[in-house]
């Protein structure tokens, strides 16, 4: 059984990203030793290179990861909602992001000020993706729309965790 939505309600993940869904898919999230959990903090100085990500799903399915922070620059005030960090489509079931194609190269956190959310949404693929235009700016990005444009319907899965800036003596 895949993991409960609870989380992504009271995280406000569904209604600020995604709609309500019923998770299908398990999806394992690590940044190093870290293991991401909902609500989880994650410093962004271990958040410089992409997470590893595994997931369940059968080889021959297809999947989309999109990872992205709808409270930039500020929570209160998030006027470039949704910040995109990553994308990467056709990703065989019961593999990693690593075997698919990217269509956004990954971009750690730096959250400006305040606590950030960010999601890590997979979505599967009805097929292959062929050729998908990058997003024409990280900023003001909708993953909904960017679902719906696809074809993807809802998500299978989805994770997200909290980072905030680190004290600039403190980074390493």
């Amino acid at each position: 059984m895949a993991a409960s939505v609870d989380p992504l309600v009271v995280g406000r993940v569904i209604g600020d990203v995604v709609d309500m869904f019923v998770p299908t898919v398990n999806m394992s999230v690590y940044f190093g030793s870290k293991h991401v959990t909902n609500g989880c903090d994650i410093k962004p100085s271990i958040a410089v290179s992409p997470p590893k990500v595994t997931f369940s799903g059968h080889p021959g399915e297809l999947y989309t990861l999109v990872m992205t922070d709808p409270d930039a620059p500020s929570p209160s005030e998030p006027s470039m909602r949704e910040w995109v960090h990553w994308i990467m489509a056709d990703i065989p079931g019961g593999t990693n992001p690593i075997r698919g194609k990217e269509i956004l190269p990954y971009v750690g956190p730096r959250p400006p000020v305040g606590i950030h959310r960010y999601i890590l949404v997979l979505f599967q693929q009805k097929a292959p993706m062929g050729l998908v235009d990058q997003p024409p700016t990280r900023a003001h990005f909708n993953t909904r729309y960017f679902a719906a444009q696809l074809d993807l319907g809802l998500p299978v899965s989805t994770v997200y965790f909290n980072s905030q800036k680190e004290p600039a003596n403190r980074r390493r």
